[in-house]
């Protein structure tokens, strides 16, 4: 019995690091996409402000979907590449800290053959309605991340502990 508890751990843990390894090569991947639109977004404020992006799904669900582009620092960009095959409107949220929200624009992509350039050049607030929903998609964005970063801790604390006891050297005497 001893040898199949053995054998199934060995299982588990090569499964475990393999589909680790599947998942860390998929997020740290360039997100280039087919038939994509290219979104540059340039900050021109003196301060770094942290950058999420909201694409608005323009069928009838319309979900809005919100990705983190980053801090950007004063006079520097990101480039991010959006699928706009569902969706012809997106919105570019700006934080300075957690919880300030100091940018909200709206953007429509009238032709999706031209990549877009947003320079942020001063604190604006297009719509207080819009920028309310995009508020609560973040702050539903950054709970679900860290209930992953939660979840791939304890997972990962269990696979080193396992990891560990396969490798140890049993010292019976």
């Amino acid at each position: 019995m001893a040898k199949w508890a053995k054998l199934f751990r060995i299982l588990t843990v090569v499964f475990s690091i393999s589909i680790f390894t599947y998942w860390f090569i998929k997020k740290s991947a360039v997100g280039f996409v087919d038939n994509s639109v290219g979104l540059q977004v340039v900050n021109k404020l003196p301060q770094t402000l942290d950058f999420y992006l909201i694409e608005v799904d323009s069928g009838k669900s319309g979900n809005l979907e919100p990705k983190h582009i980053g801090k950007i620092r004063p006079e520097y960009y990101r480039i991010e590449y959006l699928k706009m095959d569902k969706s012809d409107e997106y919105w570019v949220v700006g934080y300075l800290g957690k919880k300030n929200m100091v940018y909200f624009s709206q953007h429509a992509v009238p032709n999706k053959n031209i990549d877009q350039i947003v320079e942020v050049r001063n604190y604006i607030n297009q719509s207080v309605k819009l920028s309310d929903a995009a508020r609560k998609q973040v702050d539903s964005y950054n709970y679900e991340n860290a209930k992953l970063g939660i979840w791939v801790s304890l997972d990962f604390l269990l696979l080193f502990l396992n990891l560990v006891l396969l490798l140890r050297k049993n010292n019976k005497d």
